[in-house]
């Protein structure tokens, strides 16, 4: 029964550990899925402003105006012959345990802000408190 105690006792830590190893790498990919979709969305407004199918508005930094935006088709004054939609879903933080959704910054933000500046969402961060295995917070990912 003894050696049942010390096997258990080693086997739970590891298994903790994999958990949130399972978790880094969800939010890693999430963070990748999102931050693909931003540059994309730009790189459009800006091909779009270039072959002059759309006509910028002053001040507008061609990133979108809130993270839903990536969900809805655009069609770019024509850029394209079918609307393109940038994600079929806003993937979730793994570590947002109480339903706070990303944090965002816009691109007039500095790059380690965690307020949100508004009018464009340029990044997103996990808004999680916790510490990653490699003892980085998660909200520097």
């Amino acid at each position: 029964m003894a050696i049942l105690a010390v096997l258990a006792s080693a086997v739970l830590p590891l298994a903790e550990t994999t958990v949130k190893r399972t978790k880094e790498l969800e939010l890693r990919r999430s963070l990748r899925e999102i931050r693909t979709a931003l540059d994309a969305y730009k790189a459009d407004y800006d091909r779009a402003v270039l072959e002059k199918k759309i006509i910028p508005t002053l001040g507008d930094s061609g990133y979108p105006e809130e993270l839903d935006d990536l969900l809805e088709a655009h069609e770019w004054g024509g850029l394209y012959t079918s609307k393109r939609r940038y994600l079929r879903r806003i993937p979730k933080d793994p570590f947002d345990t109480v339903d706070q959704g990303w944090g965002l910054r816009a691109y007039e933000d500095d790059a380690d802000s965690f307020s949100y500046g508004g009018g464009n969402v340029y990044d997103v961060y996990s808004q999680s408190d916790g510490i990653g295995l490699d003892r980085t917070p998660y909200r520097s990912w």
